[in-house]
């Protein structure tokens, strides 16, 4: 098994520019009656989990033809789902695509000076005896 890496800054910063996600980030909606829409309907739900060294490009290319890939991709962004095809994405794209999306959604997340943010502490675990 692969472990994923970090994606990095310039990564990031092609993800926040990246047409996938500014649909995503249009069409993000609480109702899950996409679901029921897509393209991936009656297609086995393995053509959308590749295993790490098969191509996802039926994926992909099916991902490309769907109605609800806006929806898809905020959907798996939203749970953090880093598996699998969503939305048209891979999830080297997605890795990406989640350090955008969580900051086009908590513009305040990396500010540290922030008043209304409580600070965050270290707490040190003691054995009990």
């Amino acid at each position: 098994m692969t472990r994923a890496r970090m994606p990095r800054p310039h990564e990031v910063a092609a993800a926040r520019r990246d047409p996938r996600l500014l649909r995503a980030l249009e069409e993000r909606t609480g109702d899950d009656s996409w679901r029921t829409r897509g393209a991936c309907q009656n297609v086995d739900p393995e053509t959308f989990f590749p295993a790490p060294s098969e191509p996802a490009d039926a994926a992909l290319a099916l991902c490309r033809t769907c109605e609800v890939q806006g929806p898809c991709l905020a959907w798996a962004l939203e749970v953090g789902d880093c598996h699998g095809v969503w939305g048209g994405t891979t999830p080297r794209e997605r890795r990406a695509m989640l350090i955008a999306w969580r900051s086009r959604l908590n513009p305040d997340m990396d500010t540290a000076d922030d008043s209304d943010t409580p600070a965050r502490e270290l707490v040190t675990l003691a054995p009990l005896n």
